[in-house]
């Protein structure tokens, strides 16, 4: 029998920017706008998976060890609406070419393993809320964090007591100076 996750690759904010992000998040937005997503599910995808068996998991995170990267900041100054899937995220209006490596790197990973890769381009966001279906009125600006990531996950997607939880199953460093010899 063949066990399967959903998994993806991403990064994830420090649990203090996660903080003030849900701190700022409910000082800009309705109640009515949408179910926020918890602090600890904040992330950015850098490559959706999907389900995925053991053994692809397996391959991919092997794959994944191979990439060298060195670490960059992100500025999320952005924010917007995406009306048909129903999200509010929080972005960066300009991605840092390290950002776009990674994600190039991880993505097309991903396709030459058989995981589905969507054809839209790459854009880098947070989703903050979920179930947005209705207009939602944006703040005029955002506080601007910049974020420094050195290191990439990735995690499974857990449904539990009717509620998705993120679980990371493995970390992988960035850094120039880690590529194998």
């Amino acid at each position: 029998m063949t066990i399967s996750q959903r998994l993806f690759f991403a990064l994830t904010p420090p649990e203090n920017v996660q903080q003030e992000i849900i701190q700022w998040r409910a000082r800009s937005f309705a109640p009515e706008a949408g179910r926020p997503i918890a602090a600890a599910n904040l992330h950015l995808t850098l490559a959706f998976l999907g389900e995925v068996s053991d053994a692809k998991a397996a391959a991919l995170q092997k794959l994944a060890g191979r990439i060298t990267q060195p670490p960059f900041t992100l500025k999320l100054d952005d924010a917007g609406h995406w009306p048909r899937p129903g999200v509010v995220w929080l972005g960066c209006r300009r991605s840092p070419r390290g950002l776009l490596q990674l994600a190039g790197m991880l993505r097309a990973q991903a396709a030459r393993s058989g995981c589905y890769q969507s054809p839209q381009p790459f854009h880098p966001h947070i989703t903050l809320l979920r179930g947005a279906d209705r207009p939602v009125m944006l703040p005029a600006a955002t506080p601007g964090w910049e974020v420094s990531f050195d290191h990439f996950s990735l995690y499974a997607s857990v449904h539990e007591r009717g509620r998705t939880r993120y679980h990371p199953l493995a970390h992988w460093p960035m850094s120039a100076a880690s590529a194998p010899e």
